[in-house]
């Protein structure tokens, strides 16, 4: 069972003082790939005028502008799920799980970062950056090119394993998956909503590890406090469970 998962733009400053390299990361075969991204980034945000930054980082604070146009390969490092912050990560609560749940996490779920590309939760060494959803530098695709660059590498590592895809649909660019896999939309009062289905994201998850769910099947026979299946749709290689929010 592999989990993909989103990221979040609100981070948790600090960590290990030591910088990244290529066995921090998921694909070491790919790091030099990888860096082509985040080399163009890093010599960007160091010599960027000050209203190109804003709008990279989606702020005008002195103070963040500041502390994320510094060297990325100077930065301290943290694990990857601990360095996200953020709706979905709040209500997952990774710092209360027990040992063997976040195990389960660091081992089973893909964060599809918009400077990185797909990460281990578990990988080590990942810095406090800022990246703007939608937003990008140079000119470049960033989707398009983990797509085009990384699909081949996740093709290959998830072709034995049941895939939950809770990304949001952003991050879906990043990856297109190629076999089948189950997905799950949230709607309250026959609307879907955005806050709850992030927080309902990082609920599930942590449902998923405590309950140490390996195959679908399991996944449906889980219950989730406030929530009721109301529909499960098919179309092509894609199951959606539509949850309502009681």
């Amino acid at each position: 069972m592999k989990i993909l998962f989103s990221p979040s733009e609100t981070k948790i400053a600090g960590g290990e003082e030591t910088s990244f390299d290529k066995n921090s990361f998921i694909f070491p075969e790919l790091y030099e790939k990888r860096m082509e991204i985040v080399k163009q980034y890093n010599e960007f945000i160091l010599n960027a005028p000050k209203e190109e930054l804003i709008k990279l980082f989606g702020t005008k604070k002195e103070d963040v502008l500041e502390q994320y146009s510094k060297d990325i390969f100077k930065t301290s490092t943290m694990k990857v799920i601990q360095r996200y912050d953020g709706v979905a990560f709040d209500y997952l609560e990774y710092s209360k799980l027990a040992k063997n749940e976040q195990d389960y996490i660091d081992e089973n779920v893909i964060i599809f970062s918009n400077l990185f590309g797909a990460l281990k939760a578990g990988d080590a060494g990942l810095p406090d950056y800022k990246l703007k959803q939608g937003e990008t530098f140079n000119g470049l695709k960033i989707e398009k090119f983990y797509n085009d660059s990384f699909s081949k590498a996740l093709d290959e590592y998830l072709k034995d394993e049941d895939i939950i895809d809770l990304r949001a649909g952003f991050y879906e660019k990043f990856y297109k998956i190629e076999k089948p896999y189950t997905t799950m939309k949230f709607i309250k009062d026959g609307k879907v909503v955005s806050h709850w289905a992030k927080a309902y994201r990082g609920i599930i998850l942590k449902l998923i590890a405590r309950s140490n769910i390996k195959t679908i099947d399991e996944l449906m026979n889980m219950q989730i406090e406030n929530l009721k299946i109301e529909e499960i749709k098919k179309q092509k290689l894609k199951t959606e469970i539509v949850y309502s929010i009681i």
